[in-house]
């Protein structure tokens, strides 16, 4: 019977890094849906909401032979979790932030959820944002302003991807990118 410490030591052995990766943003964004359609290649229209935190993990292939272990922290949207983010992001290697892309109003939420994981962190780690329900679009048309989205990205000096968590579309680079990003701030330094 193999012991705990062996079993870790084992999947330590698989992977050439292991990262924390924070997912963040308003409520209802698809911050769980993304998590889910990554991790099990799954989608359900049924919402529910993520209470404080929810963990999943996910060894992926970031490059021709390089492993990584993936350690996603889903963080509840709802503002009455908000006191308790500062526990969540402690060892934080690289965050997604999320965002609507069906709902203007959840943009302007995004930037503050940034704005206070920046000043919670205290330290620059690699940043993706996110706008999420890319298949939406042909059905409820631009609801973002473009050329806002544009300017903040320059501002912010992060990347951005678009996805569907309901297709796939963009799921995996999304994860597979904020690893690169990672490692990249990491032999940099």
């Amino acid at each position: 019977m193999m012991t705990i410490y062996k079993y870790f030591l084992s999947i330590s052995k698989m992977e050439d890094y292991t990262f924390k990766i924070i997912i963040i943003g308003p409520a209802a964004v698809g911050k769980s849906s993304l998590i889910r359609r990554f991790v099990n290649n799954k989608f359900s229209l049924e919402y529910k909401f993520t209470i404080g935190v929810d963990f999943l993990s996910k060894n992926i292939v970031y490059k021709k032979d390089k492993k990584a272990r993936l350690l996603i922290w889903d963080i509840g949207g709802q503002d009455r979790f908000k006191s308790l983010r500062r526990n969540f992001y402690d060892g934080t290697n690289g965050a997604l932030v999320v965002f609507d892309l069906s709902r203007a109003q959840t943009f302007s939420k995004m930037k503050e959820w940034l704005s206070d994981m920046k000043k919670l962190i205290e330290v620059d780690i690699p940043v993706v944002l996110i706008g999420n329900k890319s298949d939406l679009i042909s059905e409820i048309g631009e609801v973002v302003d473009r050329d806002e989205l544009s300017q903040y990205i320059d501002n912010e000096n992060c990347f951005y991807m678009e996805t569907s968590a309901k297709t796939g579309d963009n799921v995996e680079n999304a994860f597979v990118n904020i690893t690169q990003r990672i490692i990249k701030t990491l032999d940099s330094a």
